[in-house]
């Protein structure tokens, strides 16, 4: 099956602090991410604040073009597209923003905000845009005849649901959800996460999910990618990373989950976030890695196979499972290298 969106080595850079006497600073907010989606398939991109999954989203969305990459949407160059395939990339991909008591417009009724897709991209006459409107809100799990009302008048959910219907208006192939749930209540989380599972499922649909909350990535993934400081540092099926993280940090985001830390080892992250204007030089999670070591410091590992999975960690061999997999050297060698540590001199 063909994807509806693959992304081969994005790049965003950004110029920040320029001034009158100073250059400015080059800040990579992604570096080098690939990834594809199938029509049905979800893939959640998670990670901390400032780590670049929503400069991610806005290149996949064709709000921003990235520095540098390939990205296809629908069988289409969305990096530079003909002429004639402009509208219809644009109805290929929408998006749900993260709150839902900003993305509406108050001043116009919620049959509007739902009609003007339709009004802006299509000839289709008011009639017909109206019964489209009306029956994508009875989809949504809202009432038709509210369509009279304001965006004011609903709660969070309710309000959300109208995102989720104004997105589907275009019967786009692929929906990118910043964050969809971060700002409800947990109790109408589940109903919002349920209502795109079924959406998914009825219209095969695939999204792109931006989250942080390891516990929602849980129950509506089909894979992960873990994002750190612009870099994927694992990237491969919910289950495999759920079950057996392999990178560091992944471990240390599952340990600090509420409900998926029990039976892990805790984890305890050094320092802050290194500044993407200035991330160190070898690999970008070695400043707060408890097993880092001088060969972490200096030299940045690829993402590479392993265990049915991407993972960029020189030692990542050493967290397969107990088994034994591999021999203890192997373990303690990094990929393609000589052994050059210890369990012990690596805090293991």
């Amino acid at each position: 099956m063909s994807p509806v969106v693959a992304a081969r080595d994005l790049v965003q850079v950004y110029e920040v602090g320029r001034g009158l006497f100073r250059e400015p600073g080059r800040l990579r907010a992604v570096s080098g991410i690939s990834f594809a989606i199938e029509p049905g398939r979800t893939l959640a991109v998670v990670g901390e604040s400032g780590c670049g999954k929503s400069t991610l989203a806005r290149m996949v969305t064709l709000i921003e073009p990235p520095k540098s990459g390939a990205l296809t949407l629908d069988g289409m160059d969305a990096v530079r597209p003909a002429p004639s395939e402009r509208t219809r990339l644009r109805r290929a991909v929408q998006l749900v923003f993260q709150n839902p008591y900003g993305s509406l417009n108050p001043r116009k009724t919620v049959g509007a905000i739902l009609e003007a897709p339709l009004a802006i991209n299509t000839d289709l006459p008011a009639a017909e845009r109206t019964e489209r409107a009306r029956a994508m809100m009875a989809r949504v799990g809202l009432r038709p005849e509210y369509a009279d009302r304001y965006p004011h008048m609903f709660s969070g959910g309710q309000r959300q649901r109208i995102a989720i219907a104004r997105a589907l208006m275009l019967s786009p192939k692929l929906v990118v959800a910043d964050e969809p749930v971060s700002a409800l209540d947990v109790s109408i989380q589940a109903q919002v996460l349920n209502l795109l599972a079924d959406l998914q499922r009825d219209l095969g649909l695939a999204y792109l999910f931006i989250s942080h909350d390891l516990g929602v990535v849980r129950h509506i993934a089909h894979d992960v990618l873990v994002m750190y400081l612009g870099l994927a540092v694992e990237h491969g099926p919910k289950e495999r990373i759920f079950a057996r993280p392999l990178h560091p940090y992944t471990q240390a985001l599952l340990a600090s989950t509420p409900g998926l830390g029990p039976g892990r080892p805790r984890i305890r992250l050094r320092g802050e976030l290194p500044s993407p204007l200035n991330p160190p030089a070898g690999c970008v999670f070695s400043t707060r890695c408890p097993h880092a070591t001088d060969f972490c410091r200096t030299d940045r590992p690829p993402l590479r196979p392993l265990a049915s999975r991407l993972v960029a960690c020189h030692y990542a061999e050493r967290f397969l499972d107990d088994a034994g997999d591999l021999d203890t050297d192997s373990a303690l060698r990094p990929a393609g290298g000589a052994a050059i540590a210890s369990p012990s001199s690596v805090g293991v």
